[in-house]
């Protein structure tokens, strides 16, 4: 039986019961609306502790499209990132550009989501990349 501050009954002592709503409601499996198709990674926080500002407003708009794409199969993103990044590749010209630009706004997201948490060796390869698709992306536009 669960406890009076256990939102979830039945989950037995000892296991712990994920802090945000969203996580929350993922672990609770058979009360859920839909079913779950993978739980949520377990944390205490879901959100960086103290932010405040830009870093804040993003992180909470962020969260719904986070969980969206964790539930996707994991193999889907990945293919649809090669499959515009290889589209770029073989396209010259402006249709090459726009089809980088989607994989260059998905880079730059979760480079922003996970800077809080990386060593400088993980920035700085973040930036290197963001570097080449910007430099891709206007060369396919004409800019340079």
């Amino acid at each position: 039986m669960g406890s009076e501050n256990d939102p979830t009954p039945g989950r037995g002592p000892g296991r712990k019961v994920p802090a945000h709503p969203l996580a929350r409601r993922s672990a609770q499996g058979a009360g859920a609306a839909r079913p779950v198709k993978r739980p949520l990674p377990a944390g205490e926080h879901f959100f960086t502790p103290g932010a405040t500002g830009l870093r804040r407003a993003v992180e909470r708009r962020s969260g719904a499209p986070l969980v969206f794409l964790f539930q996707l199969p994991r193999w889907l993103m990945p293919v649809v990132l090669v499959a515009l990044m290889l589209t770029g590749l073989v396209v010259q010209g402006w249709p090459g550009g726009v089809a980088i630009l989607p994989v260059l706004a998905f880079v730059s997201w979760l480079a922003y989501m996970s800077w809080p948490s990386l060593a400088i060796r993980g920035r700085l390869l973040r930036v290197v990349a963001l570097i080449f698709l910007v430099l891709f992306a206007a060369e396919r536009f004409g800019l340079i």
